[in-house]
């Protein structure tokens, strides 16, 4: 015959062992995990993944009470490797939503630089009065009356010589490349 109350004392004794591995085990298991996975949050989920795993193994298998701590950290690794290998597998999970274009990309100095010295020696290739209006208009940024008080030339002459002067610099620039 079976006891009631036989079956209740070995469930409270299991718990109470359980609760006594868990306790005796947890603060050098999380460390392990911590310093493998270096975050809290996904750390503390590993503890928590490695104790049901490994738990329910040893209540189905047994285990010897001396190498508890191995075993755990060894589920706790075999974890960690499978979601590695997973991250690896389909990469890093990211919200495309949340990321602002203009404040990730980088620009690539050696571009830069390339256009730069592009853009120079184009500008050597106009005439002075043309160079004066791109650097007026252009790079300092000055209205056509201003550029044109500079000048001393109507707001129109500047307006012709501005056009000229970009469209032969894009000539110069679409054949050097």
């Amino acid at each position: 015959m079976f006891k009631i109350g036989s079956f209740k004392k070995r469930q409270d004794s299991a718990l109470n062992n359980i609760e006594e591995i868990c306790l005796s085990t947890w603060e050098s298991l999380y460390r392990y995990i911590y310093y493998k996975v270096q975050n809290r949050e996904e750390a503390e989920d590993i503890t928590q993944e490695t104790y049901i795993k490994a738990l329910s193994y040893i209540q189905k298998k047994g285990t010897n009470p001396d190498s508890y701590i191995a075993f755990f950290k060894t589920v706790a690794l075999n974890i960690i490797r499978d979601r590695w290998r997973k991250n690896k597998r389909y990469g890093p999970r990211v919200n495309l939503e949340l990321i602002n274009p203009s404040k990730t990309a980088v620009d690539d100095p050696a571009e830069n630089s390339t256009q730069r010295m592009l853009i120079e020696n184009a500008l050597k290739d106009l005439t002075d009065e043309q160079r004066r209006v791109v650097e007026l208009r252009i790079i300092s940024g000055f209205s056509v009356a201003e550029t044109a008080n500079k000048m001393e030339k109507t707001e129109g002459a500047i307006r012709v010589l501005q056009y000229r002067a970009l469209k032969k610099l894009a000539q110069i620039i679409e054949k050097d490349n």
